[in-house]
């Protein structure tokens, strides 16, 4: 059997050598790219907002290693200038006023998912949406594997990919988590897309509602007449989005309206062939719960459905135990169940959450993105009989919400403000009853409390596998 040889990676290694290139933001994405420009003999320049003394110490020991230029500080784009090449992190939205100046002068500006896109020589799955983007990226790679394919996972999850395409042959598929700050600015999509939904977020980075759509919509609109898009019936952006597809539009409900599709229809999973309908899946034969999740498998069931059999599609969904940090069930003390979501960034997340169970003690609060909190007053009063709200940015915005809704309905909940993490447990620890459920979903950031959301989240489950 003959090697496979990208000769367009190829291509672009010669291209790149001696040339100067800009890596924009030292995160998990652009690591790896350090010494792979290293090793392509590029002249290497770095940059990074934050001051030299706050990066991982590693990262720096590499960079001075391999005698790279830095620019770092809160002016640290004012040495952007003379690049070929600008590889942005995603947090850089290419509407930076100097990136787009350089783009002018004729640097090319790209993310590293871009370039990977760019060279990839097999087929790419992408996934989208202001929630599910995770589980359903984990549940298509574990049905591919299942069926025995070599699949690559990455982008907002996973292994930073392009310094992998010298692995990836034509039979390989690669299967892509893409946040609205890698898509913005994209004009190339994935052969199969997926948006799961959108609704508001990150409203403190992007202009408005609309550029943060529009980002989403990158996803499929570079589509060819052969590419598939999955998008909500439900959600009227993402119906009204399919539209402006070019190849086919495959629609999923959670509400049982399409007669072309995949519903979830009471406790069933069905597939829709011109108003027939074909029972696939008994929700109580599945590990992950939650409305949102079943909207999830049929995502996941749509994009594998010309690639792997029925059969084997079933079979792992039925084995997959989700994904750490959304709705994961930590353990149970005193017939009281625990459950860590704190994945949960955004109120939209929040309410799938509450949805999910019945008999609630909620922990909720973080850092804000300049969200609408007032929805899920009403789903707090429904279903949550203690509220714990860490002391942050967004608790007084969930706490007045809360309120207002109490005196609408003319019903009232506990309501307590604690100062940390550990606080919060104990509180719940001590008042949660037989038969409750304790909830970690924030419907906010985690930045100044914690390191990120997984760092939250495994707090979280430390304190309370200590309790």
């Amino acid at each position: 059997m003959l090697e496979y040889i990208n000769n367009k990676l190829n291509e672009f290694e010669d291209y790149i050598r001696y040339r100067k290139v800009a890596i924009i933001g030292l995160g998990i994405s652009n690591i790896p790219l350090i010494e792979y420009f290293y090793d392509k003999k590029s002249r290497v320049t770095v940059f990074d907002s934050r001051e030299k003394e706050n990066l991982p110490k590693d990262i720096i020991e590499k960079v001075n290693r391999y005698q790279m230029e830095t620019s770092f500080g809160k002016d640290y784009l004012s040495k952007l200038n003379g690049f070929d090449l600008i590889l942005r992190s995603p947090s850089c939205l290419p509407t930076t006023p100097e990136l787009k100046r350089e783009e002018d002068r004729g640097a090319v500006v790209v993310t590293e998912i871009e370039l990977l896109m760019q060279m990839c020589p097999c087929k790419i799955i992408g996934i989208t949406g202001s929630e599910g983007k995770t589980t359903t990226t984990s549940l298509i790679s574990a049905i591919l594997k299942k069926a025995n394919y070599k699949c690559f996972m990455g982008g907002n999850i996973g292994t930073p990919l392009f310094t992998k395409l010298s692995e990836i042959t034509p039979n390989d598929i690669v299967v892509l988590e893409l946040s609205s700050f890698q898509l913005m600015g994209m004009e190339i999509s994935p052969d199969i897309s997926i948006i799961t939904n959108i609704t508001p977020n990150h409203l403190n980075v992007h202009k408005d509602y609309e550029e943060y759509i529009e980002a989403k919509k990158n996803i499929f609109k570079y589509q060819n007449k052969d590419g598939i898009v999955i998008l909500n019936y439900d959600n009227e952006i993402t119906k009204k989005a399919a539209k402006e597809a070019k190849g086919k539009v495959i629609f999923f409900s959670g509400k049982e309206k399409i007669d072309n599709g995949y519903i979830v229809d009471q406790d069933y999973i069905k597939e829709c062939n011109d108003g027939v309908r074909k029972l696939l899946i008994d929700v109580n034969d599945i590990y992950i719960k939650g409305k949102h999740n079943y909207e999830n498998i049929c995502c996941a069931i749509a994009a594998t459905k010309s690639l792997v059999d029925e059969e084997t599609q079933i079979k792992t969904i039925k084995e997959f135990p989700g994904v750490e940090h959304r709705l994961e069930f930590v353990r149970e003390i005193n017939k009281v169940k625990w459950y860590n979501d704190s994945a949960s960034t955004s109120p939209t997340r929040l309410i799938s959450a509450l949805n999910s169970f019945n008999d609630i003690v909620l922990i909720a609060g973080g850092s804000d993105k300049n969200l609408d909190y007032t929805p899920i007053a009403k789903p707090i009063l429904d279903k949550v009989k203690l509220l714990i709200l860490l002391k942050s940015e967004t608790s007084i915005k969930i706490y007045e919400a809360v309120k207002n809704e109490e005196e609408l309905q003319n019903k009232k909940i506990d309501i307590h403000i604690v100062n940390n993490l550990k606080d919060a447990v104990e509180m719940a620890n001590k008042y949660a009853t037989e038969n409750q459920n304790v909830l970690l979903s924030p419907a906010s950031t985690s930045f100044g409390l914690f390191k990120d959301m997984y760092d939250r989240g495994r707090q979280f489950k430390e304190l309370v596998n200590n309790l």
